[in-house]
């Protein structure tokens, strides 16, 4: 099982940018993927899951309206999709799963698998 997550960069506020969450070793259309990110000095944020295909889709209050989350199953991959970036969201983003259908409370972050990691900036 491993997740690989990209598509960070340096964006400016206003700005998006598209995160990739790709899935191997298993199905993703089964699971529920959640995105999580982690300011320096700052605890780990659980910001959007998706359950498992066609399922609900959950959002924390500081990216709720701004952030999508959505998958391509043809592909095995989850994307994050961030419009109206703001200097606040500058961050590490992960993507992560404990291969199970529905999501957990976004205040759950003992999850068993998770993606390396991508940075965002969002900076003019």
């Amino acid at each position: 099982v491993q997740l690989q997550a990209s598509g960070g960069g340096l964006v400016q506020p206003g700005g998006s940018l598209r995160l990739s969450c790709a899935a191997s070793g298993f199905v993703l259309n089964y699971v529920s993927i959640t995105w999580f990110r982690q300011a320096p000095g700052k605890k780990r944020e659980g910001i959007s899951c998706a359950s498992s295909s066609a399922g609900a889709t959950y959002y924390a209050d500081s990216v709720k309206g701004r952030f999508t989350i959505s998958r391509d199953n043809a592909k095995n991959t989850v994307y994050l999709q961030m419009n109206s970036l703001k200097p606040e969201d500058t961050a590490v983003y992960y993507c992560a799963t404990d291969l199970v259908r529905g999501c957990p409370s976004l205040t759950y972050d003992t999850y068993r698998y998770w993606g390396q990691g991508t940075q965002v900036t969002v900076s003019s």
